[in-house]
């Protein structure tokens, strides 16, 4: 059975409600899913925690979720230049559980995984671990931290076949996999949507058992949310 979907739009038909959890792969802004976070904004759904590594850029991305004042709480490990997502949060808007960036990684892996809670080192002894059970293996101090999981996974691919196998290329293959197994619906938008079996199976790194919907991106913009460019030196 195909999972190919006609447009973004019908992608998310039926999914999106108030107050629901959503994860948004990538990283900066490569791995965006850019189709599909304008249709969750003409939506209108409302009181969203969002799950991502951070929050967009100016005019792109989340940004434009933080813009419409649809997100309540953002769970992620960077605000970095956004400057809606700090003004959001220091007002006191938007609700924010910051995370080492590796421990958001795993918290999401475990999350797909099925495992509860685990032990790390990171956070020990910082804000990160308050309120947070610590343990003591081998001499060293570790915080529990617990799995995520979410409502909805949107994820962006370079290709998928139709029974939902996906190809990431290069830096888009970041928090995209992970997230992917951790949502309790999945939906990728892909650039490429080639039959079922094209893909070689070594080349797969999101097998179709985790996603439920695949569309074909109408937006594949790929802005660099940094430059920085130095003159060359003479011979």
């Amino acid at each position: 059975m195909s999972k190919v979907f006609a447009s973004p739009a019908a992608a998310l038909d039926g999914l999106l409600f108030d107050g629901m959890t959503i994860m948004s792969g990538g990283f900066g802004l490569s791995g965006n899913p850019e189709s599909l976070i304008p249709e969750i904004r003409a939506s209108g759904v409302s009181g969203l925690t969002v799950i991502s590594n951070n929050a967009g850029a100016e005019g792109f991305g989340l940004w434009m979720l933080l813009q419409s004042r649809q997100i309540r709480k953002m769970i992620s490990s960077y605000v970095g230049e956004n400057k809606l997502f700090e003004a959001q949060y220091l007002s006191g808007d938007l609700e924010l559980e910051l995370n080492p960036q590796g421990t958001l990684a795993e918290r999401i892996r475990a999350g797909g995984a099925g495992i509860a809670a685990f032990y790390t080192r990171t956070g020990v002894g910082t804000v990160v671990a308050e309120g947070k059970p610590t343990e003591m293996f081998e001499g060293e101090e570790y915080v529990r931290e617990t799995w995520l999981r979410a409502d909805l996974a949107i994820v962006k691919a370079w290709k998928a076949d139709t029974a939902g196998n996906l190809l990431f290329r290069k830096t888009a293959r970041n928090f995209n996999p992970d997230m992917a197994t951790a949502g309790k619906v999945t939906v990728a938008e892909v650039e490429e949507i080639v039959p079922e079996g094209a893909i070689d199976p070594d080349y797969v790194h999101t097998p179709g058992i985790y996603v439920d919907r695949v569309v074909l991106s109408t937006i594949n913009e790929k802005r660099i949310e940094q430059r920085t460019v130095r003159q060359r030196e003479p011979a």
